[in-house]
């Protein structure tokens, strides 16, 4: 693929019309190698979820609505209709969409729909792309042809895409006036933009304090099991020339205790109506770190992280992974056969250990039911 630049990752982007495929760089291969695959099918997106080949709430919710667009193609099947064929008279060419009935296009778009919210059940954005997928459609039904409907949900597609990008820098701005210059910085997973449009979240305060002019010192926690911090975080850091060292996910607290860190700053998955917070395990562990040496623990996500049907942290569903992304992590065996394996994905952070949540509104503080509320509900 091109070169990427040092001041941006864009980590998926739409090729050309209707008719088009998903590129999205590749992030099981990295930091080895940094390769674009393209998604042409609904079960293309759905594998690149499933396997993290797409992470991130932000990344995760963008691909799925246009996961939606591909499934709206010729040729485009997902689990449920293996066997269809477009020579079929019971199946429906939605590339073109002039064949394609109304009733057919609307329940290929639930079908659609159902699929890649099967992928992955923590990251709220994944089922709020989704939402909003199935009300722009619902909006369209009666008054336009299927093709009309079809470019609409692209128009949707991309719109939900620059949204999270301006939102993404809008963190930036607010976030960065928390740190000061020379202060060091703690992060945990990936919250950069291999994880959103561009830019990124947690990582988007220390661009944003960059080009304020301010240096900062990022310490990058490993994240096991599947260093999403050593492999991507590290590695979009270097990239954008901000100074950052590498540690194992058990030294942030001798690291905190040594006076390096002044400010932690992590993304989010889903933010329940209260402020607990679900993000990469190993998340909460850090909160209570930061707590004891009395850092200030910052959550920099866009209001589509915040899921206001759940009220607490209790109620977010936590994945649960593969036995073997520990077992057997990148393909050598690190445990003995036949060992009993618990592997939650995320964990919850409670809002009380969080100092401030930093959206692209500005600082919701205290972080609490009311406060959260009030700011979902002001304008930008």
């Amino acid at each position: 693929m091109p070169g990427i630049s040092p001041t941006t990752v864009e980590t998926l982007r739409w090729i050309g019309g209707r008719d088009g495929v998903l590129r999205m760089i590749d992030q099981t291969r990295l930091p080895g190698e940094c390769v674009e695959i393209e998604c042409r099918d609904v079960e293309a997106v759905f594998e690149a979820i499933r396997s993290l080949r797409v992470r991130g709430a932000p990344a995760i919710g963008i691909a799925a609505a246009y996961g939606v667009c591909l499934g709206l193609q010729s040729g485009s099947r997902t689990r449920e209709s293996p066997d269809s064929h477009p020579d079929d008279p019971n199946s429906h060419d939605f590339r073109g969409a002039p064949r394609c009935g109304e009733n057919e296009l609307y329940r290929r778009i639930e079908e659609v729909t159902a699929r890649l919210a099967e992928s992955r059940p923590t990251a709220v954005n994944l089922f709020w792309a989704l939402d909003r997928m199935r009300r722009t459609a619902a909006g369209l039904r009666g008054k336009l042809p299927p093709a009309e409907i079809a470019e609409r949900l692209l128009g949707e597609a991309r719109a939900i895409h620059e949204e999270d990008r301006a939102m993404c820098h809008a963190i930036g701005r607010h976030g960065q006036a928390l740190l000061t210059d020379g202060s060091g910085v703690l992060t945990h997973c990936n919250a950069g933009g291999l994880a959103t449009a561009e830019y990124g979240t947690a990582l988007a305060v220390f661009y944003a304090a960059q080009d304020a002019g301010k240096r900062l010192h990022v310490y990058a926690d490993e994240t096991r099991p599947l260093l999403q911090g050593a492999r991507l975080t590290a590695w979009e850091l270097k990239q954008r020339g901000i100074e950052v060292t590498l540690i194992c996910d058990s030294m942030a607290a001798q690291v905190m205790r040594e006076g390096r860190v002044q400010a932690v700053v992590v993304g989010a998955d889903r933010i329940a109506a209260n402020g607990d917070t679900a993000n990469k395990i190993g998340t909460y562990g850090v909160a209570l770190l930061a707590a004891a040496h009395e850092i200030p623990f910052y959550v920099a996500a866009p209001t589509s992280t915040f899921d206001l049907s759940i009220t607490g942290g209790d109620e977010i569903p936590i994945e649960q992974r593969a036995a073997s992304e520990i077992t057997h992590g990148f393909g050598r065996q690190t445990a003995p056969d036949g060992i009993g394996v618990y592997n939650p994905a995320f964990d919850v952070t409670p809002a009380r250990l969080i100092k401030a949540i930093i959206c692209e509104k500005g600082l919701i503080e205290p972080v609490n039911r009311e406060t959260i509320a009030a700011t979902m509900r002001a304008r930008t």
